[in-house]
């Protein structure tokens, strides 16, 4: 299907920002191709993002062998904090606009401590944290943070986490914007700093799709950790559902396991048997000193047998319910990420997938383990500040302000 040409009237400064960030259009020529809009109106439209400092102009070569002026976003006028809040430690990162780490910070943080003592503490890592980066406080432009748990999109709170407890439409947003001015101070033109949230496996599916998988059209990545999530992005978008609710398979049930209590309150759920938390307790009744996801992933990492044949069926158990999501989404890519997402855990999802789904539901399906590790969570939560103030109409909107 062709491209639609945008009605000239219609194209704003920050329309022609969204082209110009996707690639789509890096020339002036290029962007009357793509509006109709006129080369002076391209041009006065220029200006304004040029003003505002958001655009740097390189020399190029066209086709026809002329020099050419290429129009990029300039990713490094502003910064953002991305914060990756697990269960019993933090990652927490200042990065540009195109998601370079410019400095970063993990430490232990207990997710049950609750909201407010764990939000102030991470507001505490701040002055640091921008001061290693090297940039101007007055640069930040938001704040993203990555929580373990389902999030209503809309109003930014967590809802019915079940290894949050204490976070249950808690305010977030407001009480790290709180913990921001008492460390840091305002945000940009003295205002309350944004804060995005999202659950923690969306902004890895996010951050893995943009860095590696743009061209996988449904793209699932799963993250296995002290519990169980996945992240869907479809034609490039995070699909949450009507309320933040999608992806929640760690809490599908097993009809063979009800017997196993899971954390929250119902009994067979997947999480309950084969997350990083229920091996843990596993291993632990075999002697293993193992309370959390990371404490398998070491023991996976020295080679404990028992850890590795726990893993590889619990890949096995996951793969039960990965071939109706599969078939469901028929997918380009399945990543599996988190403290499981090793090969003994990948063996067991791929000997379950093969086995159950139909062959045209895998035949073009790669099944692959995430390739920003450690970082996607941080990188996915500064791509969702960005995607968000830089969407055209909050470019718009904040290009009028920088006019008045």
């Amino acid at each position: 299907m062709g491209e639609v040409m945008m009605t000239p009237s219609q194209v704003s400064a920050g329309e022609l920002l969204q082209l110009i960030r996707s690639g789509r259009a890096n020339t002036r020529a290029d962007l009357q191709r793509a509006t109709g809009l006129s080369r002076s109106t391209i041009g006065a439209r220029l200006d304004v993002l040029n003003r505002a400092g958001w655009l740097r102009h390189t020399a190029g070569t066209s086709t026809g062998g002329r020099p050419s002026h290429r129009i990029v976003f300039d990713p490094t006028h502003a910064s953002v904090i991305a914060v990756d809040l697990e269960t019993r430690h933090a990652r927490a990162a200042v990065l540009d606009l195109a998601g370079t780490i410019l400095a970063e910070h993990t430490g232990p943080l207990r997710i049950t401590d609750g909201p407010d003592d764990v939000l102030d503490r991470l507001a505490a890592w701040f002055p640091d944290l921008i001061g290693a980066a090297g940039v101007d406080a007055t640069h930040v432009r938001g704040i993203g943070l990555s929580v373990p748990g389902p999030v209503d999109w809309e109003t930014g709170r967590i809802i019915e986490p079940p290894i949050m407890p204490g976070w249950d439409r808690y305010p977030v947003r407001e009480r790290l914007q709180k913990a921001y001015a008492d460390h840091v101070g305002t945000g940009p033109d003295e205002e309350p700093i944004p804060v995005f949230v999202d659950n923690d496996a969306n902004l890895m599916a996010l951050a893995e799709h943009q860095a590696n998988h743009r061209d996988s059209a449904a793209f699932v990545l799963v993250k296995v950790s002290t519990g169980i999530g996945a992240g869907v992005v479809v034609g490039g978008d995070v699909y949450r559902g009507i309320d933040g609710g999608a992806g929640d398979i760690g809490h599908i049930r097993l009809h063979d396991r009800l017997d196993a209590l899971c954390m929250c309150g119902s009994y067979g759920c997947l999480a309950a048997v084969a997350s990083g938390l229920a091996l843990a307790r596993e291993l632990s009744a075999l002697g293993f000193d193992t309370a959390s996801g990371s404490d398998v992933k070491r023991a996976l990492a020295e080679g404990h047998p028992d850890a590795i044949r726990l893993a590889r069926e619990a890949g096995r158990r996951a793969g039960e319910v990965l071939v109706t999501v599969v078939t469901l989404l028929n997918p380009g890519v399945l990543m599996l990420a988190g403290d499981l997402s090793g090969v003994p855990f990948m063996a067991g999802v791929r000997e379950l997938l093969y086995q159950r789904a139909m062959p045209r539901t895998t035949a073009n399906l790669q099944v692959v383990t995430s390739r920003l590790g450690d970082h996607a969570g941080v990188i996915g939560a500064a791509s969702m500040v960005v995607e968000f103030l830089y969407s055209p109409d909050r470019a718009d909107a904040r290009l009028n302000r920088l006019a008045l």
